[in-house]
């Protein structure tokens, strides 16, 4: 390891305990909270949940079938906040209770009151604390939650419930507050979005309106890049915020209050990068911890876009490149890794690109699946799960290993990568040029990565080199100057060899036929794992070409 690794490593442990004092600090003033109970007394407005409702899930929700992140539980007769979660995952959606929205679609009286005998079984017993639960990003989808499906829960109910439930809610906004001093990224803008919602559902809050929309717009501006992308570079960021920040837009409104002007800014920048991401089908690019979208979800999400123009080219802020060409779509990382405090999901795929063609997807990256991310996540993140050129089975960026660090800092940030990256854009005679190039293995190798693919005007060929160049005075050992080229396919093209073993023929749903070639270099097809399906891991093909740099 090192030197810049350990000291990067150090500052990261500083923080994390930094953060642990002040939170354990704070845990004095949540308890003596609860004397002072404040004055929300009544519940002004609930806000719109922009997540799609499946009223048929109701029934299994009635009938104590609880189905989340792939997983069932069946509770017989039990309360199923004592049962024994199958998965992380699958607790987070149970004490998410965004299920409670599947509940509100049926709107039925047998589901009125289901829903407000599980939110009972939860706020009456103060005792549960389970780690997963106080989790920050599930705390704030559970205060959202709450606030959102308040007429479900609160139609037809008495007083004596009526208070109940605002104490326990009050309870959890409580908690929420003080999770800001111990978390970043995504979950810190899930929680002042929550903070931001509670203040103005709830009656008597004007101070805290004021303080939670100042510290919402301040950390847009830090999150929200200038050109839209996420501070972490993962495009599902953008779906996971929009689908509170524009409820929460409307409810301002709904209160006459004038939406704060960074929440309208970040909105804006946003929803053009949607459309930035997507392919021809709809699917989103496969970059630094993306997963698999949810297409009800997106749907809703570009129903909000004003705009409806072609998207972006490039993204120099957040690191990307876009090359439309005819039918064909090419999206390219070009940049360093984000910062180490949200660089978590972040994967070392710099260089890497996705083709698709009209819908059909071609060379993809193979992305990060939907649950049980453990058992894919040292994998996903690696080089060599990225369709991008790999030195000597390394990675491009390095992650920390140890677990006890990793317990810690709650995740394994990036600890060292490219630190710089190089990207050219330009119309020539003949296409779209792009000329970019990476160092994220000189330190360890003493080489740097060169990547440069030109598109036809049509998008009929795309042509690409890839070059190990060695740093000036740099000594590459002779058992370190091997390298793999990676071109991972989606299951849906058909690829096959060709008499020539420099080529492969790829054939796509839709019968359009492609064809890879190799100048001089022996192609091999082996076997690889798409990860971000809808229906978990699949097993596809990848292009494999093997090289020297001796």
């Amino acid at each position: 390891m090192s030197l810049a690794q350990r000291r990067r490593i150090s500052t990261l442990i500083m923080g994390r305990f930094a953060r642990s004092i002040m939170a354990r600090a704070s845990g004095g003033s949540v308890s003596l909270s609860r004397l002072w109970p404040g004055r929300t007394d009544r519940l002004i407005i609930a806000p719109h949940d922009l997540r799609t409702a499946d009223a048929t899930r109701a029934a299994e929700i009635y009938a104590g079938r609880f189905v989340f992140a792939g997983k069932i539980v069946t509770c017989h007769g039990r309360s199923v906040f004592d049962l024994e979660p199958p998965s992380e995952d699958w607790e987070a959606a149970l004490l998410g209770f965004g299920w409670l929205r599947h509940l509100r679609a049926a709107d039925t009286t047998l589901t009125r009151a289901n829903a407000r005998s599980l939110v009972d079984d939860w706020i009456s017993n103060t005792r549960r604390k389970r780690a997963v639960g106080r989790r920050p990003d599930v705390l704030a989808r559970r205060v959202i939650s709450l606030l959102s499906q308040a007429p479900l829960v609160l139609g037809d109910t008495d007083g004596k419930f009526y208070r109940r439930y605002l104490r326990g809610l009050a309870r959890e906004i409580r908690y929420l507050r003080y999770t800001l001093l111990d978390v970043d990224g995504v979950a810190r803008l899930q929680v002042l979005i929550a903070l931001c919602y509670a203040s103005l559902c709830l009656a008597n809050q004007a101070p805290h309106i004021r303080a939670a929309t100042r510290k919402l717009s301040d950390e847009l501006q830090r999150q929200i890049l200038p050109d839209g992308g996420h501070i972490s570079r993962n495009p599902g960021a953008l779906i996971e915020l929009l689908i509170d920040l524009l409820p929460l837009r409307q409810t301002f409104a709904a209160r006459n209050i004038a939406p704060p002007a960074a929440l309208l800014n970040a909105i804006d920048r946003m929803m053009p990068m949607l459309r930035f991401f997507r392919h021809g089908d709809g699917s989103f690019a496969l970059f630094n911890g993306m997963a698999s979208a949810p297409s009800d979800v997106l749907a809703t999400l570009l129903a909000y876009d004003d705009t409806h123009g072609a998207p972006m080219a490039t993204m120099p802020h957040s690191g990307f490149q876009r090359v439309d060409a005819g039918a064909t779509t090419i999206i390219m990382e070009t940049g360093m890794p984000p910062p180490p405090s949200v660089s978590q999901d972040a994967h070392a795929g710099c260089l890497s690109f996705e083709l698709s063609s009209g819908p059909s997807r071609i060379v993809i990256n193979c992305g990060m699946p939907s649950t049980g991310r453990d058992n894919w996540r040292v994998f996903a993140r690696s080089t060599a799960a990225h369709s991008t050129l790999s030195c000597h089975d390394t990675s491009s960026c390095q992650f920390v290993e140890l677990s006890a660090m990793k317990r810690l800092l709650r995740g394994a940030p990036v600890v060292s990568g490219p630190s710089n990256v190089e990207s050219h854009r330009e119309v020539v005679a003949n296409g779209v040029l792009l000329t970019t190039s990476h160092n994220g293995y000189q330190a360890g190798l003493g080489v740097v990565h060169r990547r440069v693919l030109l598109v036809s005007h049509d998008g009929s060929r795309l042509d690409g080199e890839d070059t190990v160049t060695r740093r000036r005075g740099a000594r590459i050992k002779a058992n370190q100057s091997d390298y793999v080229l990676r071109f991972h396919l989606h299951p849906s093209v058909k690829a096959s060899r060709l008499s020539d073993p420099r080529g492969v023929m790829l054939v796509l749903p839709n019968r359009e036929v492609w064809t890879f070639e190799a100048l001089e270099d022996k192609v091999e097809l082996e076997d690889s794992v798409f990860l971000a399906g809808n229906d978990g891991a699949r097993r596809t093909a990848q292009i494999v070409i093997r090289q020297d740099s001796r």
